[in-house]
C-alpha cells in the first residue's frame, strides 16, 4: 500500500512539473505530462546519482516561485514604478548609456560601493550589487517532497529579507551625501523634542522641500517623497488631512498625498549627523543622529533586477546535523539617472540640556 501511494504522488507530482513546464513553452498539458513522467521513468532505470534529477527539477520550482514573490514584494512600495531597466542587464552588468544616466554622478556614488569599469569608448558599465540570504535548515522531506506549506514559509522569510535589503541600499543611493546647488538636503525647524533633541518636522518644512523641487525644474506630475516614521508622526500631530488620508489606507504603500508628492513611509532610510552628512548604510548612530526623509522624481531613477540563484546542500553530506541548508542570491541596483531632482530632510539636532 505504502509502495502505491509512494507511486501516486510520483506520477502525480511529474504530471504537475510536466504542466508547469508545458505551459511556459506551449505544449498541451496531457503531452506534457505524459512526457513528463516518461522522462522520470527513463531516469529511474539510468546510473545516475540518487536524486539528481529530482534536485534539478526541484530548484527550478523553488527558483522559480522566489523570483515571481520578489517581483510581488515591491508592488505598492516607493519603488513600484520606478523605471525598470532589467531588459538592459547582461551579465549582471548594466550600462549607463544604455539607461541615459549620467556618468559623472553616478561614479562618485559612495552606497554600495559600486563595481564600476570604465570602458574605452566613454561607457560606463556597472555590476549589480549581490544580496545574499542566511541559509535556511530544510529536511529531506520537506526538500524533496515539495511541503507547499515549508515553501511559503521559506519563500516570505528569504523574500522578505532580500527586498528589504535592496530597498534599504536603494534609499541610501538616492539621498545625497551633503547640501549642493542639485542636490539640497535640508534640516527642520520644528519644535525640539525635549528627550532627543530632535526638532521635528512642520508644514512651512515641506513647503520648503517642495520649492527645493520646483527650484531644480523638476515635473509636477511623478514627485514622491520617502518619510521615516519620525517625520510621519510629526505630520500627524499638524495635519488632519495627512491623518485622514493614514487612517484610511490598509492596502497599498502609498500612504497619502500632499503638496504635489504621493507620500510613502520607509523605517530605513538613512541616518544623517547633525552637520547635515549621510552616514553609512550600516551605520550605528550617536547622538543627535537621525533618520532622513526624501523626495524623489520617478523617471529620473532606474532600478534593475539581474540573475538570482539558489544554493544548497544536501544532507547526505552533512554527518552531524543531517540537515539540507538553503539560502539565495539576488542581484539588483537602483540609482539615480540624473542627481539633481531630489532633496532630502532631515531632523536637526538641539541639545536638549540646553
Amino acid at each position: 500500500m505504502k509502495r502505491l501511494m509512494t507511486l501516486f504522488f510520483a506520477i502525480l507530482f511529474n504530471s504537475l512539473v510536466g504542466v508547469m513546464f508545458g505551459a511556459a513553452v506551449g505544449i498541451g498539458p496531457i503531452t506534457a505530462a505524459i512526457a513528463m513522467n516518461g522522462i522520470a521513468t527513463v531516469a529511474s532505470f539510468m546510473p545516475l546519482p540518487a536524486n539528481v534529477l529530482r534536485a534539478s527539477v526541484y530548484k527550478e520550482i523553488w527558483t522559480g516561485e522566489l523570483v515571481k514573490a520578489l517581483r510581488d514584494g515591491l508592488t505598492g512600495t516607493w519603488l513600484d514604478g520606478v523605471p525598470d531597466m532589467s531588459s538592459l542587464v547582461d551579465n549582471d552588468v548594466i550600462h549607463l548609456v544604455d539607461v541615459g544616466a549620467d556618468p559623472e554622478v553616478l561614479i562618485d556614488n559612495t552606497t554600495y560601493p559600486l563595481e564600476v569599469e570604465e570602458l574605452p569608448d566613454g561607457d560606463i558599465a556597472i555590476k549589480l550589487v549581490k544580496f545574499e540570504t542566511k541559509p535556511t535548515s530544510i529536511t529531506d522531506d520537506e526538500l524533496y517532497a515539495i511541503s507547499y506549506d515549508k515553501m511559503a514559509r521559506v519563500k516570505e522569510s528569504h523574500v522578505s529579507a532580500i527586498n528589504e535589503s535592496k530597498m534599504k541600499k536603494a534609499a541610501h543611493a538616492l539621498c545625497a551625501a551633503g547640501d549642493t546647488a542639485k542636490t539640497p538636503v535640508i534640516a527642520t525647524t520644528g519644535e525640539v523634542d525635549s528627550v532627543t533633541g530632535r526638532k521635528r518636522m512642520t508644514k512651512s518644512d515641506i513647503i520648503n522641500l517642495k520649492a527645493k523641487m520646483d527650484a531644480l525644474g523638476v515635473p509636477a506630475q511623478g514627485r514622491r517623497l520617502v518619510l521615516c516614521p519620525d517625520h510621519v508622526q510629526d505630520i500627524l500631530n499638524w495635519s488632519q488631512l495627512f491623518e485622514k488620508q493614514y487612517s484610511a489606507d490598509t492596502v497599498s504603500g502609498k500612504i497619502g498625498r500632499l503638496y504635489g508628492f504621493d507620500i510613502y513611509e520607509f523605517s530605513n532610510t538613512p541616518y544623517y549627523s547633525a552637520a547635515g552628512a549621510k552616514l553609512a548604510v550600516d551605520a550605528t548612530p550617536s547622538a543627535g543622529e537621525f533618520r532622513c526623509s526624501f523626495a524623489f522624481y520617478t523617471q529620473r531613477i532606474f532600478k534593475a533586477t539581474g540573475s538570482l540563484k539558489m544554493y544548497y546542500s544536501e544532507a547526505e553530506k552533512d554527518p552531524l546535523y543531517h540537515r539540507n541548508l538553503i539560502n539565495f542570491l539576488q542581484r539588483f541596483v537602483c540609482m539615480h539617472k540624473k542627481a539633481d531632482a531630489g532633496v532630502v530632510i532631515y531632523s536637526a539636532y538641539q541639545n536638549p540640556q540646553g
